[in-house]
């Protein structure tokens, strides 16, 4: 950053060095200077400090890289980056130096004007752009094969309401009535109301559509620019256009991917400490659905004439090995409104809502759900479209229990 009083402060300093030089010599019993000799060490002090203020520039350039970094912006992988993790599933793109965790952020408030979530964000057509050059020369390994799940794709159907129900003790629940059922949820619009992180931070989508993949494409990065971060900003301008205030986490939990879960707890827990007023937590992510032929499923939805990527809500049940979800039944109302939110504001975006034996991180608020949002066959544009919409549905649903 460029200071405009640096120039006289090198100055100042040049003069003060040459006094200090003279008053040792004095000091020792020496002659004052020659004027030739003073000017000579004044220049050199002179260059001396010009020296050091470019180095002091040079180090805040460092500092204001270090801030993009942490932001999630360029976070490309560089040869000789740090391997990634056996732990993980899939390697990871990395950047060059390690990311500090981001802090959790209340974003602003966003203007309603002139938006249209067909049109595609502009930092998507540059990754496009950038893709089509860089990978022109990439080889076909396996099929990507499109799917349209629906309600056929489910094993209990309430009226419009489709449900995939791997419970054991409730498969004969009527959801019907989850979905009649009142929430006790107070939502003040001046407040912070909804949490958006992500605990397999770095999950990722394919770039480019088309009907094919290659291995050499990681999955998995660390750049918030092209990740589950950025779907993960979608829904929160959504919210935001409607008027809800959003903290968004986009803390990197997986760089360890076994116990991941237990990590992105953590950084609820102190969200919901810090911003008390916040009721609905969305662990927000993105699927992977591989064949044993090694085909990549993609599920996707035309919306309004783009494609989007299907959207499937998980909510969980205390049984089994689950022991500490009391207010599971909570959640699944929640998540069955929710539901029915998706299939009036975007006919065609929801999968069927799994109803499962898990837990996660949704026992922390009665609100609290997990949203994959298509898989890793899907494109970062399909996934931020069916982002922008999700946030709508959400803030459909909200805004009843809103004041």
């Amino acid at each position: 950053m460029h200071d405009e009083n640096s120039q006289e402060r090198i100055t100042q300093h040049s003069g003060r060095y040459v006094e200090v030089i003279e008053t040792r010599r004095a000091a020792h019993g020496a002659q004052p200077s020659s004027a030739l000799t003073r000017a000579r060490n004044r220049l050199l002090a002179l260059m001396c400090a010009i020296v050091a203020g470019a180095c002091l520039l040079a180090s805040q350039g460092i500092i204001q890289n270090a801030a993009m970094l942490g932001a999630g912006l360029e976070l490309r992988a560089m040869p000789g980056s740090e391997a990634a993790d056996p732990d993980e599933p899939a390697a990871v793109e990395r950047a060059s130096r390690p990311l500090p965790a981001a802090p959790v952020t209340q974003t602003a408030t966003a203007s309603a004007k002139d938006y249209d979530p067909r049109v595609m964000p502009k930092d998507i057509q540059v990754l496009m752009a950038e893709a089509q050059e860089e990978f022109a020369n990439q080889k076909r390994d396996g099929d990507i094969k499109e799917k349209t799940y629906t309600a056929n794709d489910s094993t209990h159907q309430f009226g419009s309401l489709a449900v995939r129900n791997t419970t054991v003790t409730e498969q004969e629940r009527d959801i019907a009535k989850d979905l009649a059922a009142p929430l006790d949820l107070r939502i003040d619009k001046s407040k912070a109301a909804v949490l958006i992180f992500h605990t397999h931070t770095t999950e990722a989508f394919e770039i480019l559509d088309r009907p094919w993949y290659a291995q050499d494409w990681t999955s998995r990065t660390e750049n918030g620019a092209r990740s589950i971060v950025r779907v993960g900003d979608a829904v929160a301008e959504s919210l935001e256009r409607a008027g809800f205030q959003v903290v968004h986490d986009t803390t990197i939990y997986d760089r360890k991917y076994t116990g991941a879960y237990d990590q992105s707890r953590v950084g609820v827990l102190r969200a919901l400490e810090e911003n008390p007023s916040i009721q609905v937590t969305l662990d927000v992510h993105r699927d992977a659905i591989h064949t044993d032929k090694g085909v990549h499923i993609k599920p996707v939805a035309v919306i309004n004439g783009k494609k989007a990527a299907q959207v499937m809500i998980i909510t969980g049940v205390n049984e089994g090995a689950i022991t500490d979800f009391p207010d599971w039944a909570k959640n699944l109302a929640f998540a069955a409104k929710l539901q029915a939110s998706g299939n009036e504001t975007a006919p065609g975006l929801m999968r069927p809502l799994f109803f499962s034996p898990r837990k996660y991180n949704m026992n922390v608020t009665p609100y609290s759900l997990l949203l994959e949002f298509g898989s890793d066959a899907n494109t970062l544009e399909e996934a931020v479209y069916s982002g922008r919409l999700m946030g709508t549905a959400i803030a459909n649903l909200l805004n009843q229990y809103s004041q």
